[in-house]
């Protein structure tokens, strides 16, 4: 039988990535992964599309990947 994936993908307020002192010495990272954001930002500079990151990372769904991508980009734009 097949596990669903319970983790979250976003924090009460919507953020889909956070900073945890005992996670990556509190370097950001998506939420219920530790995957850091920063690895996603270098990346996509690199050249890796959205696909490719999800499939390298595949605790980081797609959706999870392409709402922090929205956040950013309101933070920056406001």
């Amino acid at each position: 039988m097949a596990q669903l994936d319970t983790r979250p993908l976003a924090l009460p307020d919507g953020s889909v990535f956070h900073s945890d002192p005992g996670i990556h010495s509190g370097e950001p990272v998506f939420v219920g992964t530790r995957v850091p954001a920063q690895t996603f930002v270098e990346d996509i500079e690199g050249g890796y599309d959205l696909d490719e990151f999800v499939d390298h990372f595949p605790s980081v769904p797609r959706e999870q990947a392409v709402a922090f991508l929205e956040q950013a980009t309101q933070a920056l734009i406001g």
